[in-house]
């Protein structure tokens, strides 16, 4: 029981270390930092052109990729921009209503 209880120990050691090396290496990590900027670009869409893009994707899920990058975004930025949209009551009335029309 105590060699068990000793190796228990030394995992949990090991495994306490182990994870804040690596979120020592997430946080120095030159490429982390470019992809996180790249992601949190903001879009000029309003709305209502992300409620109508939202609603194209809906009906064509196999062009998504290519009615994205016709308005200039990525997949996170476009996702992004939804969740920015969904904190303002106003402008996700706005988002909801093109989105309907739009299907």
């Amino acid at each position: 029981m105590k060699k068990i209880s000793i190796a228990i120990a030394a995992l949990a050691l090991i495994l306490a270390f182990g994870c804040k090396n690596q979120s020592n290496y997430a946080s120095t990590n030159p490429n982390n930092s470019n992809n996180s900027v790249s992601t949190q670009q903001t879009t000029n869409l309003s709305p209502e052109e992300l409620g109508e893009l939202g609603a194209k994707i809906k009906k064509h899920p196999g062009d998504a990729q290519k009615l994205l990058s016709e308005k200039g975004l990525t997949s996170q930025q476009f996702e992004q921009a939804v969740r920015k949209v969904a904190e303002s009551p106003e402008d996700s009335k706005k988002y909801a209503a093109a989105y309907k029309k739009a299907s």
